[in-house]
């Protein structure tokens, strides 16, 4: 994994809009319709080399394939590959999100918000049988095209997101383990599959684990902000018994406060949880830093000690917002981080990704290429800031 030795480098945190012809194959797969196989490969490793070329000539140094292999969402993709779980229908009317301080605050906020985005499941998963990772043909196949994909682009490095054990399926329920834990413990041995698939093809995997912030938003109250966190320090003992054994400098972390575009105003602040987080043998942190709720936590990054060998993927654009950032705000927000940890340490990147599923994306196509565009434009300004004009 590269650090910014002579510049600010550029990323982002994964998901990109998909086009209309991988839709149009994506679509009766999720409706379990019939489609052309061929044809829908044909496709994807077309669309993935496409994409990534864009990536790289619009000035991205570390791209990924858009997760364009995963045809539910960041998350429940898993089923597909998983075995172990029954998918029942939801019942009629059910919203498997319709939890939370946030939610109950503003509740006709998101009655509205509800009415207008409907939900990225209509059923749901259920254990019912030993979690085993059963199926490696996806992640065999997006591991095979993104790295024809990097070699035609000239890309130096480029990863695959997929889910942490925390965000697997997560609103699954449990009917065959004991209890809850052993069901994550299963769950975290399954994945680990698929996470050591990733690196031993050379691969960065970046691991996305909204859950683990978003949970503190369902939990407290009535729980405690210790009970809280006793519940992230399991799920970091957990995360790093899957890593073992894996190069940590080819592994990414990705913790947000959820991708939806509300208040977000019962968030966990990042003071509360960066201790555990520093814990995670990784060697780079995906962290949110651009939206308005979370910005101000950029100086959390000054009472840390970050370690030298670990890089900080910090959010300069927002994806839930229309507004495209100045890149001289960009600018400003990398210099102001990269004072704190040390400027090779600092790699520009996304709060979040702009598609959280095949159908759902949070901004216009236009748009999320606008916002690369301002990233990396604001990393050569802070890259001449910091390095001098010969940067």
């Amino acid at each position: 994994m590269r650090h910014s030795a002579e510049r600010i480098l550029t990323t982002h945190t994964g998901s990109l809009i998909r086009p209309e012809r991988l839709l149009d194959f994506i679509g009766p797969m999720q409706r379990g319709g019939a489609f052309d196989q061929e044809a829908h490969a044909r496709c994807l490793a077309e669309c993935v080399a496409e994409v990534v070329r864009e990536q790289v000539d619009a000035g991205i140094d570390v791209p990924s394939d858009g997760e364009f292999g995963k045809s539910i969402s960041w998350s429940q993709y898993a089923l597909e590959r998983l075995g172990g779980f029954e998918r029942r229908p939801a019942k009629p009317g059910a919203n498997p999100f319709a939890r939370g301080a946030d939610r109950e605050r503003f509740k006709d906020f998101y009655a509205e918000l509800d009415s207008k985005e409907g939900y990225a499941t209509v059923s749901e998963a259920v254990c019912v049988a030993p979690i085993t990772y059963q199926d490696m043909s996806e992640v065999d196949r997006d591991i095979a095209n993104f790295k024809a994909a990097l070699k035609a682009a000239g890309a130096a490095e480029g990863f695959l997101p997929v889910a942490a054990p925390a965000s697997v399926v997560p609103d699954r329920r449990n009917e065959y383990y004991k209890d809850d834990d052993t069901c994550l413990e299963a769950i975290a041995e399954a994945m680990r599959t698929e996470y050591k698939a990733i690196t031993d093809a050379g691969l960065i995997v970046q691991l996305d684990d909204a859950r683990t912030a978003v949970t503190y938003d369902r939990m407290v109250p009535p729980a405690t902000l210790a009970d809280y966190r006793n519940w992230v320090a399991r799920h970091v003992e957990l995360l790093n018994h899957a890593l073992r054994g894996i190069p940590r400098e080819q592994v990414r972390y990705h913790v947000c406060w959820g991708s939806w575009p509300g208040p977000h105003t019962t968030d966990v602040p990042l003071d509360d949880i960066i201790d555990l987080v520093m814990k995670l043998n990784v060697g780079a942190l995906v962290i949110e830093g651009a939206n308005p709720r979370h910005e101000h936590e950029w100086q959390v990054w000054g009472k840390v000690k970050f370690p030298d060998d670990r890089v900080l993927v910090h959010g300069v654009v927002s994806h839930a917002t229309n507004v495209v950032e100045h890149p001289e705000l960009v600018a400003e927000r990398l210099v102001r981080l990269a004072r704190l940890v040390g400027r090779e340490r600092v790699l520009a990147g996304t709060d979040c990704g702009f598609a959280q599923g095949p159908f759902y994306r949070r901004v216009h196509p236009s748009i999320m290429w606008a916002k690369l565009g301002a990233l990396v434009e604001g990393a050569r300004i802070a890259s001449r800031a910091l390095w001098g004009k010969a940067a």
